[in-house]
């Protein structure tokens, strides 16, 4: 069994940074890339970053590619999402998704996510 647990989300000011973490449990020792999305209300979840299971490869959102970054700990089973120059359209519950595949590669099909963490930023 594969649990997601999302943390560190919050209130924040428009401008100011929070860094989230997804900590992962059960088939760790299994490759898997790692993906956040959000989703605000009243709108559809949309993808914000992933990382592929080596870190090599990230991948961002058009929206957030400049101040959003994606990074992770495999000792630690840990993925990050460092969010800087927040503005209230990132305003959303912060999703943190795991895909498992051989390669670790991030195909945009998570099997796994967890139950999201808040994040609100005030104007």
């Amino acid at each position: 069994q594969v649990q997601l647990v999302e943390s560190g989300g919050g209130l924040v000011q428009t401008g100011g940074s929070l860094r989230l973490s997804c900590a992962t449990s059960g088939r760790t020792f299994s490759r898997r890339a790692m993906g956040w999305f959000r989703q605000a209300p009243g709108k559809e979840r949309e993808f914000v970053a992933a990382i592929t299971w080596s870190g090599g490869i990230t991948y961002y959102a058009d929206s957030v590619k400049g101040r959003f970054t994606i990074s992770r700990d495999n000792a630690k089973n840990t993925v990050y999402l460092q969010m800087n120059s927040l503005e209230p359209e990132d305003m959303a519950v912060y999703y943190c998704a795991a895909e498992f595949n051989r390669n670790g590669e991030w195909r945009g099909r998570p099997d796994y996510w967890g139950q999201g963490t808040q994040v609100t930023v005030s104007s």
